[in-house]
C-alpha cells in the first residue's frame, strides 16, 4: 500500500493530510469551507501537492461534490463536523440545520463511499458522538457503514496524550475496510508515553503535565473558572496559550505557517485533529490494508440479492437461450417474437462470453482465446434454477449460494464482480427475431425476487429545493420537531398554516437538473410539483399524481395527454438511458430490460416495442419515501444568507 491515495474531507488546515503523507500517502481530492482554513490549508500544501491545486480537486462546499466525478483513491479521510453531537453546541445531531446542514453532511461521506467504494475509511469526531441521543446516532452510522455499504466498522475513543502529545482531546476514531470479511481483526495501536509534556511546549516550568483540550470558543476564562482551558501557570506567572503553543499541542511540524491572525489561527487550531494519534492509528489502518489487499480483497462468495440476480438471469438466458418479451402487464406478449439468444455476457464476469449453441455451451476467453465446449444439462436446468430463484428470495443482506460454484467451476467462471451500481447495461446478448438482429445489445436487470426494484434510487442527487417565502427564522425548531408517522406531510402542512410558500428553487446537483431538461425544458418544474404532491397528499401513482397537478394547478401551458407523453418519456429515459449524478448524453446506455418475477420467470423489453415499455412504467413506477436522515431531505435549512430552504427526494420505485 505504498503510494496509496487519499481524499480530505472536511480538511480544515490539513491534520489528516500531514499524517497520511507521511505515510506514504498522495492526497487526491479535498474539500473545506470555511475561508481562512482554506487559505492555510492551500498556503502549506500548494508547494508539496500542486496538482490538487491546479487541477480544482481543492473543493468548497462538499454539497456541491458530483461523487462519481471524483478521482479514484483508496482511503477516505473525514474529520466531520462535531458542533451537532458537542458539549459545547445545541447538540441537535441530525438535524442541525441552523447553519447550513451541518449535522447531517456525515451523509455526503456516505454518497461518497457508496459511490467510490474505497478500501478503508478514517473519520474523526467529538466522543458525544457515540452517546448522542441516547445512542441512536452512533447506530445509524454503524448500521449504514456496515450494513448498506458493506465496509466493516471499528471505533475507539482516543486521546491526544495516547499517543505522545500532552493534551486530552478526546475524540472517537472510526476506521473500517471494504470486505473486510473473515479477516475483521484490525486493532488500534496500544497507547506510548508522551513525547514531550507541558513545560516542554512553553520552555518553562508548567503546573500541567498534559494540557487541557484546545477549543474554538470560550477563549480568555480566568485560570481558576472550571471552564478554563487556554490559561496556564508557566513558572509561576499566568499565561494565554498562543499559536504558538497550540502547534504543538496539536503534532503540527515547526515548517507550518499560519498566513492568517492569531484568532482565527487558534480556532484553526482547536478545530483540527491531533496528528500524532492519526499518524500512529493510520499506520495500523494501512497495515491491515496491505493485509488485506495481499490476500484479496474479497474473502468470501457473499452478494447481495441484486447480484445474485444477475448471475441468476445470465445462467436462465445460457439454459433457455431465448428472452419471451413482455406487455405492459408484465406478461408475455403473445403478439411479439420472442429473441433467440446466440450469445451471452455479463459485465460482472470478466473476459469471458458464451456463445449457445443446442446444449451446449462455447465459452470463450477474450484474452487467452482459448475456447472449450460445455454441455450444460448435467449441471444446469429448470429444477436447478428453480432451486437458486428460492434461496435468492430467502436471503438476506449479504449471503452465500454454495450450489452456485458447482456451476460456476463447470463454466469455467473465475472472477465475479460485485456489479456496479453505474450501469445501466448488467447483460448483453446476441439477439434476433423476425424483426431484429442485434449484437452486443445491451438490457438492464430489475428484480421481484427481493424487495420491489427502484427505477431512481435515493441521493443527494434527487434532492428537489425549494426556498419557503413569507416565514420567520424562528419557527425552524418548531417545524423541525414534529416527527410524526406522516412528519414529512404535517410538516409541509405546518409551514402552510404558518403562512409559508415553497417556491421550486433548484435541483441539488447540477447533473439532475441538466438531465432533466435534456428531455423537457418543463420537466424540472413538473417534477418538482409532483413532489410537492405526493408529500402533500400521498398521491404516488404517476398518472392520479398527474392528473391531480393538471387539474389544481395547470401551469404548464399544456394539456393532460402532452405531459403524460412527457413523464413517460422521463421514465424511459431514466431506466436506459441516464444517472441522476452524471450529465446525459441523450443516448440510451441499454437498449432494453429483463425483468426476474417473483417466480424466477423473466421476460423481457426493448425499444422496438417502446409502446409496451412505456405503459409498463407508467403504470408501475409510483413514488417512493425514502430515509429522511440518509438522504438529507424534510427539514427546514436556515442558509447563512438569512433565506429559509425545505429539500423533498426523489426516489422511483416499481
Amino acid at each position: 500500500m505504498s503510494d496509496f491515495k487519499f481524499i480530505d474531507l472536511f480538511a480544515g488546515i490539513g491534520g489528516f493530510h500531514i499524517a497520511m503523507e507521511s505515510l506514504g500517502g498522495k492526497c487526491v481530492f479535498s474539500s473545506e469551507i470555511d475561508p481562512f482554513a482554506r487559505k492555510t490549508y492551500e498556503h502549506n500544501f500548494k508547494k508539496s501537492n500542486p496538482t490538487l491545486f491546479n487541477e480544482g480537486m481543492f473543493n468548497d462546499d462538499i454539497r456541491k461534490i458530483n461523487p462519481i466525478d471524483l478521482p479514484d483513491f483508496d482511503v477516505l479521510c473525514a474529520g466531520f463536523p462535531c458542533q451537532p453531537f458537542s458539549q459545547a453546541g445545541h447538540k441537535r445531531g441530525f438535524t442541525d440545520t441552523h447553519k447550513s446542514e451541518r449535522g447531517n453532511l456525515f451523509f455526503n461521506i456516505v454518497e461518497i463511499l457508496e459511490a467510490k467504494k474505497p478500501k478503508a475509511f478514517f473519520l474523526e469526531n467529538v466522543r458525544g458522538i457515540v452517546n448522542h441521543d441516547n445512542g441512536n446516532t452512533f447506530k445509524v452510522i454503524r448500521d449504514i457503514i456496515e450494513n448498506e455499504l458493506g465496509y466493516s466498522f471499528h471505533y475507539q475513543v482516543v486521546k491526544a496524550s495516547d499517543y505522545g502529545l500532552p493534551q486530552l482531546r478526546p475524540r472517537v476514531f472510526m476506521i473500517g475496510f471494504k470486505n473486510e470479511g473473515v479477516l475483521s481483526s484490525f486493532s488500534f495501536p496500544p497507547k506510548i508515553p508522551l513525547k514531550f509534556n507541558m513545560s516542554d511546549v512553553w520552555e518553562g516550568e508548567c503546573s500541567r503535565e498534559i494540557g487541557f483540550t484546545l477549543r474554538v470558543g470560550g477563549r480568555g476564562s480566568n485560570i481558576n473558572d472550571r471552564r478554563n482551558w487556554d490559561s496556564y501557570l508557566v513558572d509561576g506567572e499566568v499565561k494565554k496559550i498562543m499559536p504558538e503553543q497550540a502547534r504543538k499541542m496539536q503534532g503540527f511540524p515547526e515548517d507550518f505557517e499560519f498566513p492568517v491572525a492569531n484568532t482565527q489561527a487558534m480556532k484553526q487550531l482547536g478545530n483540527s485533529v491531533a496528528i500524532d494519534a492519526i499518524k500512529m492509528c493510520g499506520k495500523v489502518m494501512i497495515a491491515h490494508l496491505k493485509t488485506l489487499t495481499s490476500i484479496g480483497d474479497n474473502m468470501g462468495h457473499t452478494k447481495n440479492k441484486g447480484e445474485w440476480t444477475e448471475l441468476y438471469s445470465f445462467l436462465k438466458l445460457i439454459n433457455d437461450k431465448k428472452l419471451m418479451l413482455s406487455d405492459g402487464n408484465l406478461n408475455i406478449n403473445n403478439h411479439a417474437d420472442h429473441f433467440n439468444v446466440s450469445k451471452v455476457t455479463t459485465l460482472n464476469i470478466v473476459e469471458s462470453c458464451y456463445l449457445l449453441e443446442s446444449d451446449m455451451v462455447l465459452v470463450k476467453n477474450e484474452t487467452t482465446c482459448i475456447e472449450k465446449k460445455i454441455k450444460v444439462s448435467g449441471f444446469l436446468n429448470n429444477s436447478v434454477l428453480e432451486n437458486l430463484a428460492f434461496t435468492i428470495k430467502s436471503g438476506s443482506r449479504t449471503f452465500n449460494i454454495p450450489e452456485f460454484d458447482l456451476i460456476k467451476n463447470e463454466l469455467g467462471i473465475s472472477i465475479i464482480n460485485g456489479g456496479n451500481s453505474n450501469q445501466k447495461a448488467d447483460i448483453v446478448l446476441d439477439i434476433n427475431n423476425n424483426q431484429i438482429s442485434k449484437k452486443n445489445e445491451g438490457f438492464g436487470i430489475k428484480s421481484y425476487l427481493g424487495s420491489k426494484p427502484t427505477l431512481l434510487n435515493a441521493s443527494g442527487n434527487t434532492n428537489f429545493i425549494f426556498e419557503i417565502l413569507n416565514l420567520q427564522p424562528d419557527v425552524i425548531d418548531i417545524i423541525n420537531s414534529i416527527n410524526t408517522r406522516t412528519k414529512l406531510k404535517d410538516r409541509i402542512e405546518k409551514i402552510h398554516a404558518l403562512g409559508g410558500t415553497f417556491r421550486f428553487s433548484k435541483i441539488e446537483t447540477e447533473s439532475m437538473e441538466y438531465n432533466l431538461l435534456m428531455v423537457d425544458t418543463l420537466m424540472p418544474e413538473i417534477v418538482s410539483t409532483m413532489l410537492l404532491e405526493f408529500y402533500l397528499n400521498r398521491t404516488n401513482s404517476i398518472n392520479s399524481n398527474l392528473e391531480n397537478i393538471f387539474n389544481k394547478i395547470n401551469k404548464f401551458g399544456t394539456d393532460l395527454i402532452t405531459l403524460q407523453v412527457k413523464v413517460k418519456r422521463l421514465l424511459v429515459a431514466m431506466l436506459l438511458g441516464f444517472f441522476a449524478g452524471t450529465k446525459w448524453n441523450g443516448k440510451f446506455v441499454s437498449n432494453g430490460t429483463i425483468v426476474v418475477k417473483e417466480t424466477g420467470e423473466q421476460v423481457g423489453f426493448h425499444i422496438i416495442d417502446l409502446v409496451s415499455l412505456e405503459n409498463y412504467l407508467f403504470k408501475n413506477i409510483k413514488f417512493d419515501t425514502p430515509s429522511t436522515t440518509r438522504h438529507r431531505f424534510g427539514d427546514l435549512i436556515l442558509e447563512t444568507d438569512g433565506k429559509v430552504y425545505f429539500k423533498l427526494n426523489m426516489q422511483l420505485r416499481f
